[in-house]
């Protein structure tokens, strides 16, 4: 204990050239770094009254200078939620305040040592909710015979929220729909718009719900009726073609009477006058009349455009090629397994029957094949341009490619000479 006495203040003064020789080494492996934050930081707003609304903007991106060890540094540049910047607003009212940037870094050691800006203007203004009702501006003339009646919405009324220097200038909420050429009652969802008193859309405020369903009975005035426009045809299309489409436009139309009984009395739709199909072999757009009864009369156009779709009776015809190999050299020759194929066409009826097999190829191309055997898939060719190959069988042909045989020259036989004999005379 004496030699401890004795030794006390050098046991300490070592202690403490320990601990600076440990200081000293850290700060040489991991130096202490003072610079700009690399990125802007968001600004936080905390303890806002819910009766305030910030009504001016300012400046929410932050700066900071730090020093921090290098290590440190790295940390904080992967990951920016170490870092924390915000102003508190608790026990602030109406008005313009100067409100003091605050920062905080969660990892240590760390020391803030500048912040940009330091302090920023918050205004602060009431928030206020008004209930208004909906306005409707209905626009536009529904068709000829009808008349609108009274719109209404769903919900009837809205509220309007927001500072109280934006809402004290809405005077009115509307919604606006258009009915131009309706002929029965609209119902559509429309969005409602703030306006002031000059008609002017008020922006900056908050109204729920933003759209309302808007309902506009249109009504069929007396002596007018909508009927149904039926398609009166004669005679037959071409031979070797069929009737496939009849459509009228429009589907149905408004007829007038300064009789209403006389509407009233017919069958829900009326006729054309015939339309003659005899000899037509292609699409065909005709202007029809209507077939009314006497005082009864179209309310508009006086006529409907009615188009016939005519197309040629469709059909199959089996049949069998030949294969014809091309692309091969001279000095190969192709052997063909099978050497035809079994085709199944389809179109026109009146193309097929004219049809003449001997006009139609069905090709391989061996262009550029070696020796060897090869499966390739034919090609159909100079068909008419409405005739298509239903199918093809087989899909693929065996080919063998073989050097051609050298032709062996043919000899002449020579010629036999006989000598005549000469008969024993008796």
């Amino acid at each position: 204990m004496r030699w401890i006495g004795r030794n006390l203040g050098s046991l300490f003064l070592a202690f403490i050239l320990a601990v600076i020789v440990w200081v000293s080494a850290v700060v040489s492996t991991d130096p202490n770094e003072e610079r700009p934050y690399p990125n802007p930081l968001e600004l936080e707003v905390i303890g806002l009254d819910p009766g305030y609304v910030i009504t001016e903007e300012f400046e929410n991106q932050i700066g900071l200078i730090l020093n921090a060890p290098r290590s440190i540094w790295n940390k904080m540049v992967e990951d920016p939620d170490h870092i924390r910047t915000w102003i508190d607003l608790s026990g602030l009212g109406e008005g313009e305040h100067t409100v003091e940037v605050r920062a905080q870094v969660d990892l240590t050691p760390v020391q803030i040592v500048e912040v940009e800006p330091a302090e920023v203007e918050v205004v602060l203004e009431p928030f206020i909710t008004h209930t208004f009702p909906v306005q409707l501006s209905v626009t536009g003339d529904p068709a000829l015979g009808y008349r609108k009646s009274s719109a209404y919405s769903d919900p009837f009324e809205v509220t309007v929220s927001g500072q109280e220097s934006l809402v004290s200038q809405v005077v009115e909420v509307r919604a606006g729909l258009d009915v131009t050429g309706a002929n029965d009652t609209v119902r559509e969802n429309v969005s409602v718009q703030a306006l002031d008193e000059n008609r002017d859309r008020v922006f900056g405020v908050t109204i729920t719900p933003p759209t309302v369903n808007v309902t506009q009975p249109i009504i069929l005035q007396g002596g007018y009726r909508n009927v149904v426009v039926k398609v009166v045809t004669t005679g037959e299309v071409a031979n070797g073609y069929w009737l496939t489409n009849v459509s009228v436009s429009p589907p149905n139309v408004t007829v007038f009477s300064s009789n209403p009984q006389l509407v009233n009395d017919l069958p829900g739709f009326v006729e054309t006058d015939p339309i003659d199909l005899t000899g037509l072999d292609d699409d065909v757009d005709v202007r029809a009349t209507l077939n009314l009864p006497e005082e009864v009369t179209l309310a508009g156009e006086e006529s409907v455009l009615v188009r016939l779709g005519i197309a040629a009776l469709e059909g199959s015809l089996p049949i069998s090629i030949p294969i014809e190999a091309i692309g091969l050299t001279p000095e190969h020759e192709a052997i063909l397994s099978p050497d035809s194929v079994d085709l199944l066409l389809a179109g026109p009826l009146t193309i097929l029957n004219s049809l003449n097999p001997a006009s139609i190829r069905v090709i391989v191309d061996l262009t550029g094949l070696e020796t060897g055997t090869h499966q390739v898939s034919p090609v159909v060719d100079l068909l008419p341009s409405q005739v298509s190959v239903a199918s093809i069988l087989p899909e693929t042909v065996a080919v063998r490619i073989i050097i051609a045989p050298t032709p062996t020259p043919e000899t002449t036989p020579a010629l036999l000479t006989l000598t005549p004999q000469p008969t024993p005379t008796p």
